[in-house]
C-alpha cells in the first residue's frame, strides 16, 4: 500500500485531485454531526440572502434554505449514488465480460451482440428511457446509470479476458481438474481486478456527473430532497439575479468530477505493472542533466566520451548503470564495445546525445564532446539538429523502430526532410539511392514495403540507410546483428565496412560477439558493471588479453576446426549496478581475485593504446 501511495503522489495532479478528494469526502463524512441547519427548513423572509450572510456562510436559496447545508447532504447524496452506480455496473458487466471471454464462441457471440445492441443507443437517451418507464426518483436514477454503463466495463472486461483465457497457466488449471467457476474465481478475476479498478476510477466521476444530470431534469431526487444536480435544477431560473444558487453546486460538481477523473489516471498509472518504475511523467525530450565535479577539458577527437556517469535514480534507489566511462573514436575508425547484457554499453550509446530517458536517466558526470563541443547539457535544439545528421544511431531491432503504419520510404524522407529542405520528391530519389546503396534490390519497388513485408536483413538495411540518410560523422550501431542468421549478419559487416571506408564514417559498434569485433573493429572496450576494465587494439586484446574478465569472454567463443575444447560459462552473474562490491566489480567472479582486489577502488592504467583496470593483469595474459 505504502508503495502505491508513493506512485500515486509522483503524479501530482493525481495527488491534487486525491487530496482535494479526500477534503471533500471528509466532511460529508463529518456532515451528520456538523451544527448544520435542517436541509429542509425553509424560510421565505430569508430568501436569495448573499454568502456570508450571518448564519448563512453560504448564503439561502429561492425558500430560504440554508445553501451549506444542503451543499454538503446534497453531495453527501450525490457520492453515495455515483459510487454504488459504478460499483453495480462493474460488477454487473464484469462478470458478463469475463464469462463472455472465458466462454467464447456461441455464448460469446450470443452476450456481446446483446451489449453491442445497448451501446448503439446514446447512453443518455437510454438512461432517460429506463427513468421513464421506472418512474421519477433517486433509487431508479441510480438503476438508469448502472445499466447504461454496463456495456463499458462488459466490453473492456471481455477484451482483457480474451487475451487470458488462451494463456498458459489456464490451460494449466482445466488440466488440474479445476472447474469451470474456480478457474474463473481463482486465476482469472485475479488478473483482471486491477483493470476492473482502473475503469471503475475513471468512470465514477462521469456516473455522479450521469446522475445530476437526472435530477437536474426532475427525474432524479424529488424534492424536498437535495442532491447536486436538483439543487442546480430548483436554481436555473434565479441564474441570472441570483447567481450564488448556482454557482454554489456547480463548483461543487465540478471538485468532484475533475478530482475523481485526476485521481482516476493517477490510479491507472500507478496500478499498471509497466509503470511501477516509478516513471510516470512523460519522458523529457533530452535526458536530465545534474552533474557533478570538474568538466573534463577538450579533446581532439571526432567523439570523446570522458568519464561519463549516468544513473537511473528509482525511489530511494541509486543504479550506476555508467560509472566512469571514457570512449573517442577517430574519422574512419570503428570502435568496438562488448561485454555482457547490464554492463552499460547501450546506457552509454544513447546518453552521447541524451536519449536516456529521464525520469529515471540522470547524467550526474562527465562530457561528450562532438567535434569539441560538449553535448551533455546541450540545449535541445542544439541535440536534435545533431540528432540523425551527425550523429546517427542503428537499434538492435529494426520491427520495433520502424514505424510499422508508415512505408519506409516515406519514414527515409522523413529523415531527410527533418534536418534538410528538400521536395517530397528530391527525398524519395534520395531514399531510392540510400536503398540501392545498402544493397536492397528492386529499391523502387520496394521503396513502397511497409516494415511487416520485409525480412529481418532488409529491415535491419533499412536501418542503416536511415542512419546514412544525411551523411552523419559518427554512426552508433547497438548490436544491429543479434538477430540476424549468419549469412544476412556477413553481409551487414561488409556493408557498413565498406561504408565506413568509402565514406570516412566513424563507428562505434557494440556487440556480445568477439567474431563480430575481430571483423569490423580497429579497437575494442571491454565493459563490465558499467565500467571498461579493457581497452586496446582489436588483434592485440584478441591475442594476449590482459584481464579476467576479456580473456573469460574470448574463451567461450567456439572455433572451428581448433579441436575439441571446454567452453567453460563465466560463473555467477554480473553485480546489481545499485549496490557494487567494493573494489573490483569482477572479483566475485574471478579466481585470480585476491584481498587487495577488494579493497579499493582499481584505476584503468596501462600503456597507451592498452589500458587494464586489473591489479594481476600480468599474470592474467
Amino acid at each position: 500500500m505504502t508503495q502505491f501511495l508513493k506512485l500515486l503522489f509522483r503524479n501530482r495532479l493525481a495527488g491534487f485531485g486525491a487530496v482535494v478528494l479526500s477534503v471533500i469526502l471528509l466532511l460529508v463524512l463529518l456532515t451528520p454531526i456538523l451544527p448544520l441547519q435542517n436541509p429542509d427548513t425553509t424560510a421565505t423572509a430569508d430568501r436569495f440572502l448573499k454568502p456570508f450572510t450571518p448564519g448563512h456562510p453560504l448564503g439561502t436559496d429561492h425558500l430560504g434554505r440554508d445553501l451549506l447545508s444542503r451543499l454538503l447532504w446534497g453531495t453527501r447524496l450525490s457520492l453515495a449514488v455515483g459510487i454504488s452506480a459504478a460499483l453495480i455496473a462493474a460488477t454487473i458487466g464484469s462478470a458478463i465480460g469475463i464469462v463472455a471471454g472465458y466462454f467464447g464462441g456461441r455464448t460469446d457471440n450470443v452476450i456481446m451482440r446483446g451489449v453491442d445492441m445497448l451501446m448503439a443507443f446514446p447512453y443518455i437517451l437510454l438512461a432517460l428511457a429506463i427513468v421513464a418507464a421506472l418512474g421519477p426518483g433517486l433509487m431508479n436514477a441510480l438503476i438508469a446509470v448502472a445499466a447504461v454503463n454496463v456495456p463499458f466495463f462488459a466490453r473492456n472486461i471481455r477484451g482483457v479476458t480474451v487475451s487470458l483465457a488462451g494463456r498458459e497457466f489456464i490451460d494449466a488449471a482445466r488440466l488440474a481438474g479445476m472447474g469451470h467457476a474456480r478457474i474463473i474465481l481463482t486465476e482469472l478475476l485475479p488478473n483482471v481486478l486491477p483493470v476492473i479498478v482502473i475503469a471503475m476510477s475513471t468512470t465514477v466521476g462521469w456516473m455522479i456527473l450521469e446522475t445530476a444530470g437526472l435530477s437536474f431534469l426532475g427525474l432524479g431526487s424529488q424534492p424536498p430532497q437535495a442532491d447536486l444536480g436538483s439543487m442546480l435544477g430548483e436554481a436555473r431560473s434565479a441564474l441570472i439575479t441570483h447567481p450564488h444558487t448556482s454557482v454554489v453546486p456547480g463548483l461543487m460538481i465540478f471538485l468532484i468530477v475533475m478530482s475523481i477523473n485526476l485521481l482516476g489516471d493517477g490510479v491507472r498509472d500507478a496500478l499498471d505493472p509497466r509503470l511501477r518504475s516509478g516513471a510516470l511523467s512523460r519522458p523529457r525530450a533530452t535526458t536530465l542533466v545534474e552533474r557533478q565535479g570538474e568538466i573534463p577539458p577538450a579533446s581532439d577527437d571526432l567523439l570523446a566520451i570522458q568519464d561519463l556517469h549516468t544513473q537511473f535514480h528509482v525511489g530511494k534507489r541509486i543504479y550506476r548503470a555508467v560509472g566512469g566511462v571514457s570512449l573517442a573514436v577517430k574519422p574512419g575508425e570503428c570502435l568496438g564495445v562488448i561485454g555482457e547484457s547490464g554492463s552499460g554499453k547501450s546506457v552509454t550509446a544513447l546518453s552521447v546525445m541524451g536519449l536516456v530517458a529521464s525520469p529515471p536517466g540522470v547524467i550526474t558526470g562527465g562530457a561528450v564532446r562532438f567535434q569539441g563541443e560538449d553535448l551533455v547539457g546541450a540545449p535541445y535544439e542544439t541535440l536534435r539538429q545533431k540528432r540523425g545528421d551527425r550523429v546517427a544511431y542503428i537499434f538492435q531491432d529494426p520491427l520495433s523502430t520502424l514505424h510499422p503504419l508508415y512505408r519506409v520510404g516515406e519514414q527515409l524522407a522523413e529523415a531527410i526532410q527533418s534536418h534538410h529542405k528538400i521536395s517530397s520528391k528530391d527525398a524519395r530519389t534520395r531514399a531510392i539511392a540510400l536503398l540501392k546503396d545498402v544493397r536492397i534490390p528492386n529499391a523502387e519497388s520496394r521503396i513502397d514495403n511497409y516494415p511487416h513485408e520485409m525480412s529481418g536483413g532488409m529491415r535491419q538495411r533499412v536501418g542503416i540507410a536511415m542512419a546514412l540518410a544525411n551523411e552523419p560523422d559518427v554512426i552508433i550501431a547497438d548490436e544491429p546483428t543479434t538477430a540476424l542468421d549468419v549469412t544476412v549478419q556477413a553481409q551487414i559487416l561488409s556493408l557498413l565496412d565498406d561504408l565506413r571506408r568509402d565514406r570516412g564514417l566513424a563507428i562505434v559498434f557494440i556487440t556480445h560477439d568477439f567474431g563480430v569485433v575481430a571483423q569490423l573493429c580497429d579497437r575494442v572496450a571491454v565493459m563490465y558493471a558499467g565500467r571498461i576494465v579493457e581497452e586496446g587494439p582489436t588483434g592485440a586484446v584478441l591475442d594476449a588479453p590482459a584481464h579476467p574478465y576479456t580473456k573469460r569472454l574470448i574463451a567461450c567463443v567456439p572455433e572451428l576446426g581448433g579441436g575439441r575444447r571446454e567452453l567453460a560459462a563465466i560463473p555467477g552473474l554480473p553485480p546489481v549496478v545499485d549496490d557494487l562490491p567494493p573494489g573490483c566489480a569482477f572479483a566475485p567472479r574471478c579466481d585470480k581475485a585476491r584481498d587487495d582486489c577488494r579493497a579499493g577502488d582499481i584505476p584503468l592504467d596501462g600503456t597507451a593504446p592498452r589500458a587494464v583496470r586489473c591489479l594481476y593483469a600480468e599474470e592474467a595474459v
